[in-house]
């Protein structure tokens, strides 16, 4: 089998290499093409329907019961946190508070009277202890009079977006009925569901990124928030993700897009390089390696397992991805050379002609 292996890559190596070419002058520094080694055998990739959802939609709620005087705000319209979104019909509540604080009045001119008698000695404890706790519950009364008064306005909590409005004006609604539903301001969040099969291999998740068909030339990288860890009726898991910010305008709440989740490839043992870049000599396959700090060639034993159709063969020994090789010339340079690599044709720059 590597002798077959040997035999295909010497054919393939005189085709791609050729006769060598001439050498430059000493003093001129040859500028050179090169590659980046790639990971060869990553897992891929894995793309899901998934839907925009509210970073925090809330629902709310008076805290106090009556009918509806008002509602401020309509489906859609942005409002601002303290605006003032809803009202119940405060009169029944202005009523109460006006005889409560009659009351309170009464009661804290009666306890002001004991108070000072009981200074001088005319009023026993008994008396003046009876007034004293008179007037505590009297100001609790008032005190939760005026909050009752005050829950008859619903306010915003944030700044944020109205999506519902439950109650119209004119209808009675009950303490903690939700009455409007809000969807507060802030960075959009996205769902899909998994399988299982995907499930199990979580840890070998690397990063995420979506796509929206009403942005066609947009990505946005997404940030996993959790996984349910428990599967639904259909025995799949939810997936969370935060749209990371960067970009003005993102896909909204309920739009559709489509979540890619890419793999991580350190689980793999072997890389690819262009075949051009490989040689031969004393019988062994070797590769001119670029050292970026000092700007030179070495040469580099590798062990190659397979040539590919895509002009690429799969090295398992003597490279590490992200390892920078020479792929033209290979044979008219010298250990130790010192070159430069040829900047990358600009794709504007079509066939490389300028």
């Amino acid at each position: 089998m590597y002798v077959k292996i040997g035999t295909v890559i010497m054919s393939c190596l005189l085709i791609f290499n050729g006769c060598k070419d001439v050498g430059s002058s000493k003093n001129e520094i040859r500028s050179i093409k090169a590659d980046t080694v790639k990971a060869y055998g990553m897992a891929g990739s894995k793309t899901y329907p998934g839907k925009v959802v509210a970073a925090s939609e809330v629902n709310l709620a008076f805290r106090v019961s009556g009918p509806i005087a008002k509602v401020n705000a309509n489906v859609g319209s942005y409002v601002r946190k303290g605006e003032l979104i809803a009202q119940i019909d405060s009169r029944d509540f202005e009523i109460q508070l006006e005889a409560t604080t009659a009351e309170y009045n009464r009661v804290k001119s009666e306890v002001d009277r004991i108070t000072e008698l009981y200074e001088k000695g005319s009023v026993t404890p008994n008396d003046y202890d009876k007034a004293k706790y008179g007037f505590q519950q009297i100001s609790a009364k008032l005190e939760a009079h005026k909050n009752a008064l005050n829950d008859t306005k619903l306010f915003a909590p944030s700044n944020g977006y109205i999506n519902k409005r439950l109650f119209e004006p004119g209808e009675t609604i009950g303490a903690g009925i939700p009455a409007i539903s809000m969807i507060t301001e802030g960075v959009g969040e996205v769902e899909i569901n998994i399988p299982t099969t995907d499930y199990i291999k979580r840890e070998q998740f690397a990063d995420f990124f979506c796509s929206a068909d009403v942005f066609p030339s947009s990505t946005f990288s997404l940030e996993l928030i959790g996984i349910t860890p428990k599967a639904n009726a259909n025995q799949l898991y939810t997936m969370r993700f935060r749209m990371r910010g960067g970009d003005d305008v993102k896909p909204g709440p309920g739009m559709s897009v489509m979540v890619t989740i890419n793999f991580k490839n350190e689980s793999a043992q072997t890389v690819s390089i262009p075949i051009s870049s490989v040689f031969q000599r004393d019988g062994k396959a070797k590769v001119w390696t670029y050292n970026t700090a000092n700007e030179t060639v070495s040469e580099q034993d590798i062990t190659i397992t397979q040539i590919l159709t895509d002009g690429t063969v799969v090295v398992s020994q003597g490279l590490d991805v992200n390892d920078v090789v020479v792929t033209a010339g290979v044979y008219s340079i010298k250990e130790g050379e010192r070159v430069k690599l040829l900047s990358p044709v600009s794709s504007t720059n079509v066939g490389g002609l300028l």
